[in-house]
C-alpha cells in the first residue's frame, strides 16, 4: 500500500474489509470514552469571538444495549480464547454495565488492530485513567503480556479543584509491540538549566550522565522517560482547531518519531480532527485515517489542505461519489448527509435546538480583508427530499434576518424554473472580486461535478474552520532530539 487513505465509516468494518494482515508499522488510537458528556466543537462567532453555539461532534457514551450485548456475545464466541476468557471475567466483575459495553466495543477492534500490525510494529492506546486498568488487561489478552512495553503518563497543567480528590491532570498511553524486536528510536530530553549549570562545561568521563559530550551544545540530554510533560491545546495556541479531544502535535511527534521511520505506514482508526495524520504527513510517513463522522473527515481535509496545500496526496474512501450513493446516505442517515453536503463546500453545521428550525443548516464565514474583523457569513440550507418553492422564500428571509452576505440552497432534486427565477431576482453581494449572486442554488449533482458557491476566493478568505498551522512552521521553541533510521 503506497498511498495515503482517509476512510469514512465504522473502523471495525473497514479494518476487516480493507486493511491487510501485517501491513501497518505503527498504530495510534484515542477512542472515545464514557465521560458523561457530549463532545462539542467550537467555532468562531461572526465577530471572531468564541461562539456560544456548538456543533455536536460525537457522543462518547457507551451504554449496555442490544447492540453491545451482541458485540459481547460475538467476541466471547468467536474471538481468540484468551480474549474470550478475559471478557467473561469482566462480565463477572462489571455485570452488564456501561463499562462492559465499552470493552465489548473495544475488544474486536483491538483484535483486528493486532492482526494488521507488522511483526516489528507497535501500538499506542491513549485512554482515560478511569478505563486504563481494564484496557491494560484487555491489551495483555490481545497482544500478550510479554509484549507490554510502557505505561506512558502524559501530564499537563490543568486548572480546577475538588473537595474529594486531587486534580486529574494526566492521561495514560499504553505502549505494546507485536513481538520482541519492535522498531524503537531513542529520543532525549534536554537537560534542565540546573543540570547544565553543573555539568555543561565538564569534559568526557566521570559520573556526568551526559558524559559522552564535551559541552552542553553537544549534549542531547537524558534518555526520554515514560512520563511526558506536554501542555494541552488551550487558549490562543496556534494549533487549536476547536475539536474537543484534539491532542498536541508534540505528543504525536514523540510517538511517531520513536516507533517508526520515514516511509512507514501509520494507522489511526479513531482519527477525529486528524492530528496523527497531519504529524505523519509532516514527518514523511504514509498514513491511514478512519472516522465515522463526516464532520471529522471534512475537518481533516481542510486541515491537510491548509497545512500542506498541493503537496499532500491522499484518497477518501467511503464518502458518496455518485448521486445514487448520495441518495442512499440521505435515506439512511440524514444527519450525516447534512455534514457531508456542507463539507463539500467547506461549511460547518449550525447547531439547532430540538424542536426549533431557524432555516439554517450550515454556515460559512469569510473575510474580505483578513487584517480586519469584518467577517461575512453565508447561510446554507440543505434539502434532501422533494423541493418546495417556500424553501427558497424561507432562505431569502433568513438571509435578510441574519444580515448574511449570501444564501445557498443545497438540494438533491433539480429546482424548478420558477425557483431559479426567484433566486436570480435576489440581487448580488458585491466584493473586490466582483458580483456574487445573493441567493444561489446548488444540486448535489452540481457539487459532485465540482461546482461550488460563488463567493470571494475561498482559498484566501475562508475562516469557517479555525486555521491549521502550516507544515514546517515550528509552534514550540524546543525540539526534542532523537535518533531515527533513514
Amino acid at each position: 500500500m503506497s498511498k495515503n487513505i482517509l476512510y469514512y465509516g465504522d473502523n471495525l468494518d473497514i479494518l476487516r474489509r480493507h486493511i491487510k494482515d501485517e501491513s501497518i508499522d505503527l498504530i495510534y488510537l484515542d477512542p472515545p470514552f464514557k465521560s458523561n458528556q457530549d463532545y462539542n466543537i467550537l467555532f468562531a462567532e461572526k465577530n471572531g469571538s468564541k461562539s456560544k453555539a456548538q456543533v455536536k461532534a460525537f457522543e462518547d457514551t457507551w451504554e449496555w444495549t442490544e447492540e453491545s450485548a451482541a458485540a459481547y456475545h460475538d467476541i466471547i464466541e468467536k474471538g481468540p480464547e484468551r480474549v474470550s476468557k478475559t471478557m467473561q471475567g469482566f462480565d463477572k466483575i462489571l455485570d452488564k454495565n456501561d463499562m462492559l459495553a465499552y470493552l465489548s466495543m473495544m475488544a474486536p477492534r483491538l483484535v483486528e488492530l493486532n492482526r494488521v500490525l507488522k511483526a516489528t510494529g507497535s501500538i499506542f492506546l491513549h485512554c482515560d485513567p478511569t478505563a486504563s486498568h481494564y484496557l491494560k488487561i484487555l491489551m495483555d489478552a490481545v497482544m500478550g503480556p510479554g509484549n507490554f512495553r510502557n505505561e506512558i503518563i502524559w501530564t499537563y497543567r490543568k486548572f480546577g479543584r475538588s473537595g474529594c480528590y486531587y486534580p486529574r491532570s494526566h492521561d495514560v498511553i499504553l505502549f505494546y509491540s507485536k513481538e520482541t524486536g519492535n522498531k524503537f528510536n531513542v529520543q532525549y530530553v534536554k537537560p534542565s538549566e540546573s543540570t547544565l549549570k553543573r555539568w555543561g562545561t565538564k569534559k568526557r568521563g566521570g559520573k556526568d550522565p551526559y558524559n559522552r559530550y564535551a559541552t552542553e551544545e553537544e549534549s542531547p540530554g537524558a534518555i526520554m522517560p515514560d512520563y511526558w510533560d506536554i501542555n494541552l491545546i488551550i487558549g490562543a495556541n496556534p494549533q487549536r482547531l476547536g475539536y474537543p479531544t484534539q491532542k498536541p502535535e508534540d505528543l504525536l511527534e514523540r510517538i511517531i518519531k520513536g516507533s517508526s521511520n520515514k516511509g512507514d505506514l501509520i494507522l489511526d482508526p479513531f482519527c477525529g480532527c486528524g492530528t496523527a495524520v497531519a504529524v505523519a504527513e509532516k514527518l514523511k510517513r504514509r498514513w491511514i485515517g478512519i472516522d465515522i463522522t463526516h464532520l471529522a473527515i471534512a475537518l481533516i481535509k481542510d486541515r491537510l489542505q491548509r497545512a500542506f496545500g498541493s503537496k499532500v496526496s491522499y484518497s477518501v474512501i467511503g464518502e458518496p461519489v455518485s448521486l445514487t450513493e448520495a441518495k442512499t446516505l440521505a435515506e439512511s442517515d440524514p444527519y450525516q448527509f447534512q455534514w457531508w453536503s456542507l463539507g463539500l463546500v467547506g461549511a460547518r453545521k449550525a447547531e439547532q435546538k430540538k424542536g426549533a428550525d431557524k432555516g439554517i443548516d450550515g454556515r460559512l464565514l469569510f473575510h474580505i480583508d483578513p487584517k480586519t474583523r469584518d467577517t461575512q457569513e453565508i447561510i446554507i440550507s440543505v434539502k434532501s427530499g422533494k423541493l418546495k418553492p417556500e424553501y427558497l422564500r424561507d432562505l431569502r428571509g433568513v438571509v435578510e434576518r441574519e444580515q448574511a452576505a449570501i444564501g445557498v440552497l443545497i438540494c438533491m432534486e433539480d429546482p424548478t424554473k420558477p425557483m431559479r427565477h426567484e433566486a436570480a431576482t435576489g440581487g448580488f453581494y458585491v466584493s473586490p472580486w466582483g458580483k456574487h449572486p445573493k441567493i444561489q442554488i446548488l444540486t448535489i449533482e452540481d457539487l459532485l461535478s465540482g461546482k461550488r458557491i460563488d463567493y470571494p476566493p475561498s482559498q484566501q478568505v475562508n475562516i469557517t474552520y479555525k486555521k491549521s498551522p502550516v507544515a514546517g512552521v515550528s509552534l514550540t521553541p524546543k525540539k526534542l532530539p532523537y535518533r531515527e533510521e533513514e
